[in-house]
């Protein structure tokens, strides 16, 4: 599936973020690799630690779906600049995905950025 498609989906879900309090509304959008397409955004909590990213949202999705592996994930960012996976995120995405698995971010002007996930967090924690 190209990046275009993954990235209508999460600005689809981007469009239905809970952000009161930062107004920094993220949507993310995995490719499963049963094919399917899981989306999430950000959903925020006046206890800030409670929050959840759009990342951790879709991947919510995707198991709740039967899918435990993620082929590509897409986040899109509410400005200009570009919206990497918190480090928390980026734990989540390891549990799901392989090192070789493609992150792509995009800013709401187009620029894109993307990343294998053994460069974001080339330590994860694992089972291997």
């Amino acid at each position: 599936m190209d990046n275009q498609t993954l990235k209508n989906h999460a600005l689809s879900a981007q469009e239905k973020a809970y952000a009161p309090y930062s107004r920094f509304k993220v949507g993310a959008a995995i490719l499963g690799n049963d094919g399917n397409v899981y989306s999430g955004c950000n959903v925020e909590n006046v206890a800030y630690p409670l929050g959840q990213c759009a990342e951790a949202t879709a991947i919510g999705s995707m198991v709740n779906n039967a899918c435990t592996k993620i082929d590509k994930i897409v986040i899109v960012s509410p400005n200009d600049m570009l919206c990497f996976p918190c480090g928390g995120c980026r734990q989540k995405i390891a549990e799901f995905a392989d090192k070789n698995t493609e992150i792509v971010m995009f800013s709401q002007q187009g620029k894109e950025k993307s990343v294998l996930l053994d460069e974001l967090l080339p330590f994860a924690f694992n089972m291997d």
